[in-house]
């Protein structure tokens, strides 16, 4: 029996809570829903608990407020995708709770769980049944409603561990993406290994995190169902609106709520950040600009990148690449309490970029990126990774290429944690970012410049050939681990054990567009005459385009085309 959690206490359950989660990374990795060779879920919130957990390593919290604080503070830092993301949301609701608080007991901390769950819910209008954000708020509920009952801790998690994985088992029957996939959904899984290594930490039981984390007999995800005809609103709208008004942000919520689904709406004095799933997005841009100026937008046609569930990194490569990013955010503690000493300003703007490949890295500071983030597929830097860059740039406003759909918003969480205007630029591939950057004017204001980015990195097209990982059946395709995969926009093109006919298959797609330029990047694993065999393949497709060949350099993926 527990009956108060203490600095050091809560200290333990966040380093046990880190362990579960790392320990079982690799059975949540196995619940993609497309088989490319990228880590996901389980490694990015491994990864983002793992940074709570070495911030307090070298600290000894006098209170639970001070440790949930020192917490909230790093798990935001180094949030890495957008499972991690909601994952530091959940744990800053819960330190917000029990500021100033020196011991919590029973009550107090099933009272500030659900404090999480209400945080990470606020910037959510219609979240979508069969989440993390479903399963925590299940748990969160059954956890107050025994706290009500009796003081004993332990006997709360336990509870709130029986009605989550019952939640949990439910998910597949409330999200019909899982159910197609056969699975439950991962985020929601991760959360309650973290709260089960919360509990064996009440009861005196310390994880050690297993050399060995690969998924065993795991339960994978089945493909055979799916069909954008279940995608209803068409197109994803993200959007930042720079305030300049006190117009009810309510309003807003009001007005996208008879408009789509999938809504989330943050905002603070100074900015409001959209997502919406919409038919419409003319209309709600222009909505928004009721409220201030925009300062980025992102359209995509979810019809056209079918399930956009391309995951960004290989487990293992990621566990490797996250050891050293680990080990290298030690600031800990004082990160919390210390601001960070940023490089005064030199210029009007400057970029911070992410990318992956030697070849690929030269091309971006080539055209004048101030800071180079090594990250992406198989690599997702944290938010703290991203602002380090942010922060040493010379400039007064840092337009930020995450280069990648799932760095997006671990980049976006910088905009608060610094002086510097920060603008996060949405590209989610190389090849926009790279046409980001030749976008830019120097001359320019800020909103132009955004604006030209924003317009560059849409016009560009990108198509990919990698690997499978693991076998599966997406769309009615047999895919077998190893077989090359061509996607265009996300969406799967065709299979194959010969990369000619991918090749050829993508010259058909890119073909619709009527691209003038095409630019094939060539990965680490590709020589000139094999780069030069496709380019040949490209050009008799294309005959209008001018085609050329960049060493990339990028792992992963042996060929990025980008077409514009």
């Amino acid at each position: 029996m527990t009956l108060q959690i203490t600095g050091a206490l809560f200290k333990s359950m966040i380093i046990n809570g880190a362990a579960a989660i790392d320990n079982h990374k690799g059975e949540i990795n196995e619940l993609n829903v497309f088989p490319v060779p990228d880590g996901d879920t389980g490694t990015n919130m491994s990864l983002t608990m793992s940074a709570g957990a070495t911030a307090l390593a070298d600290s000894a919290p006098g209170t639970v407020g001070r440790a949930a604080d020192i917490t909230a503070g790093a798990l935001l830092r180094g949030a890495r995708g957008n499972s991690g993301v909601i994952l530091s949301l959940l744990f800053r609701g819960i330190a917000r709770h029990l500021k100033d608080t020196d011991t919590a007991d029973a009550y107090s901390f099933a009272t500030a769980i659900m404090y999480g769950v209400d945080s990470a819910y606020k910037a959510v209008m219609k979240p979508a049944e069969g989440t993390i954000l479903t399963v925590s708020r299940l748990a969160a509920s059954a956890a107050v409603t025994e706290a009500e009952h009796q003081n004993d801790i332990e006997a709360v998690l336990e509870q709130a561990l029986k009605v989550g994985n019952e939640a949990l088992a439910n998910t597949i029957n409330q999200n019909p993406v899982l159910k197609k996939a056969g699975v439950v959904d991962a985020g929601g899984k991760g959360y309650l290994y973290i709260l089960e290594g919360m509990l064996k930490a009440l009861k005196g039981e310390k994880l050690a995190r297993s050399a060995d984390t690969a998924a065993v007999g795991a339960e994978k995800a089945d493909f055979t169902e799916f069909d954008t005809k279940d995608i209803r609103f068409t197109y994803c709208t993200e959007f930042i609106v720079g305030r300049k008004n006190h117009k009810d942000v309510n309003l807003l919520r009001d007005f996208l709520d008879v408009r789509g689904d999938s809504i989330v709406v943050v905002d603070d004095d100074e900015l409001i950040k959209v997502h919406v799933h919409s038919n419409e997005p003319g209309n709600i841009l222009t909505e928004a600009l009721t409220y201030g100026p925009l300062i980025t937008i992102k359209v995509e046609n979810m019809k056209e990148q079918h399930t956009g569930k391309i995951v960004e990194s290989r487990s293992s490569a990621a566990e490797t690449g996250g050891t050293s990013e680990d080990a290298s955010n030690t600031s800990g503690e004082s990160d919390a309490e210390e601001p960070r000493r940023a490089a005064a300003p030199e210029k009007a703007f400057g970029i911070v970029a992410v990318c992956a490949g030697e070849g690929m890295c030269n091309v971006f500071r080539d055209l004048g990126a101030d800071n180079i983030i090594v990250g992406g597929q198989t690599m997702n830097p944290s938010t703290e990774d991203i602002l380090t860059q942010i922060e040493s740039t010379p400039a007064e406003t840092v337009f930020v290429l995450p280069n990648n759909k799932n760095i997006i918003m671990a980049a976006q969480q910088c905009i608060r944690l610094t002086d510097k205007k920060v603008v996060v630029i949405p590209a989610k591939t190389m090849p926009q970012g790279i046409s980001a950057m030749i976008a830019m004017d120097a001359g320019a204001t800020v909103e132009e410049n955004t604006q030209l980015m924003t317009e560059a990195i849409g016009r560009v097209h990108t198509a990919q050939i990698t690997y499978a990982a693991r076998d599966s059946v997406f769309d009615g395709q047999t895919i077998q681990a190893g077989d090359y995969i061509a996607l265009m926009e996300d969406t799967l093109v065709a299979t194959s054990h010969d990369t000619t006919t991918l090749v050829d298959a993508i010259a058909d797609s890119l073909a619709a567009y009527s691209p003038e330029f095409i630019t094939v990047f060539s990965g680490e694993a590709v020589d000139e005459n094999m780069s030069n065999e496709v380019l040949k393949r490209l050009s008799s497709a294309i005959p209008s385009a001018e085609a050329t060949v960049v060493y990339g350099g990028q792992p992963v993926y042996y060929y990025l085309i980008s077409a514009e």
